[in-house]
């Protein structure tokens, strides 16, 4: 599966494609992580009055509620996108988006009606976490099958940038709500709105070569044939198998981000709560820092990418954060000032353990019937588990080991990380040995 196909510059409608996939993206996680960002505020409005530690609680309930039914999500917009096809998944998760967000600036809060407002809130989240699964797993395959390396490496990691940029806006919202005093229902009717526009801009998508390629020449034999379609069953391209251990590794790949960014924004924006008493509108700026930090060092990664191999991009990075990240908890046990959070959280939203821009490598190691289903899966899996582990193991490890509790949850998953990066990089020099010997049989036969 090594790509000996080049490209070095993308056609128009290769760019009207990203174009539109990513302002989606860019909607969706606008919405998604508005409630993220505004957590501290919109807690206290629809979770009952609480100490510290069962605030914090109530935090993490919240926030995991997002990715509960993340795994079935990845079932249904799998094959959805397996069967149907990649376009009408992405269209269909931001209208879901879209209805949500209209749902909770409707919403009246704790004092109005009580805890029923938790739950809606709740099952709100989970309707926004279920429509974001289908969301920038599916832009980046879209994308991935629309374009050849090196250019699609940027163009892929392009989709994570806006979907940074959409954290960007929701707490550039966020801080403008809280600083000026404005009724925090307009943010959400704002998310609403735009995402409504996303899910008709994309109608102009084309569904993509690899998926209508595969499917024209599965429905090609079956007309040839003129037998019954369980013929499927018999065909190369639908029945290919997918390794289990290239499954398990982009598994372990896609739950190191999670970690770092709960870490980055939830629980040293916990500890400038507690340690610096800052109110929830000074960490909500302080967060808009940081993600402007982790925007622009996005847009150098994807820039990189262009000009360097991906995974040594990401092997790179895994050995920077792995020695800051062992060094964290004595940093945050002896921090003097916000300022030496801002840089400990800037380096972890910088140098955080992730895929990108390696994902299109991980993505081309599936089958493509089978691709969507796997890739999404895999990330909402990864998301359910990690943030639910993460959000509460924190506040446990925390209560009793102080901040050396990081560890207990990131080496786990750094250790996981190197296994999955090992593993695709094997298969990379498999197929470019395989090659050179290719090669060197057609040098030797001429």
């Amino acid at each position: 599966m090594y790509n000996t196909q080049t490209a070095h510059s993308l056609t128009s409608q290769q760019k009207e494609a990203i174009g539109l996939l990513s302002m989606g993206t860019f909607l969706e996680y606008f919405d998604l992580l508005l409630y993220v960002h505004m957590a501290v505020l919109l807690n206290e409005l629809f979770f009952p009055k609480a100490d510290p530690f069962t605030a914090s609680l109530h935090s993490a309930f919240a926030f995991c509620s997002t990715y509960v039914l993340r795994p079935f999500g990845a079932l249904l917009f799998g094959y959805i996108g397996d069967n149907i096809g990649r376009k009408a998944t992405v269209i269909i998760t931001t209208m879901m988006m879209s209805l949500s967000c209209i749902l909770m600036a409707s919403l009246p809060t704790y004092s109005q009606i009580g805890i029923t407002a938790a739950w809606v809130v709740t099952i709100c989240r989970m309707v926004q976490g279920l429509s974001a699964m289908g969301e920038v797993t599916g832009a980046n395959i879209y994308i991935t099958e629309i374009t050849k390396p090196p250019i699609q490496y940027p163009a892929v990691t392009i989709t994570s940038i806006c979907s940074a940029l959409g954290g960007v806006f929701a707490l550039a919202v966020a801080t403008f709500v809280t600083s000026f005093n404005f009724n925090w229902r307009i943010a959400f009717w704002i998310g609403a709105l735009i995402a409504i526009v996303g899910a008709v801009a994309r109608t102009r998508l084309r569904e993509t070569p690899d998926f209508a390629d595969a499917k024209r020449r599965v429905k090609k034999a079956l007309a040839q044939i003129k037998r019954d379609p369980k013929i499927l069953k018999e065909n190369v391209i639908w029945v290919e198998k997918v390794n289990k251990k290239t499954a398990l590794s982009l598994f372990f790949i896609e739950c190191s981000w999670p970690v770092c960014f709960y870490l980055a924004y939830m629980y040293c924006g916990n500890i400038l709560k507690n340690l610096f008493h800052f109110t929830p509108e000074q960490v909500i700026h302080q967060n808009f820092i940081v993600s402007l930090i982790q925007l622009f060092a996005w847009v150098i990664l994807s820039y990189l990418s262009y000009k360097i191999y991906p995974l040594k991009i990401v092997r790179v990075r895994l050995v920077i954060f792995t020695i800051f990240i062992l060094f964290c908890p004595y940093f945050l046990d002896n921090i003097q000032s916000s300022f030496q959070m801002l840089l400990i959280q800037s380096v972890i939203a910088v140098f955080g353990y992730m895929g990108t821009p390696a994902m299109p490598i991980f993505y081309k190691r599936f089958p493509v019937f089978k691709r969507f289903t796997y890739t999404t899966f895999a990330y909402a899996l990864s998301r359910a588990f990690i943030y639910i582990v993460t959000s509460f193991g924190l506040v446990y490890c925390s209560e009793y080991l102080g901040n050396w509790g990081i560890l207990v949850i990131v080496m786990p998953t750094a250790i996981l990380f190197i296994y999955g990066l090992n593993h695709f990089e094997e298969l990379e020099k498999e197929d470019f040995a395989r090659l050179q010997k290719s090669g060197d049989e057609l040098r030797q036969a001429s």
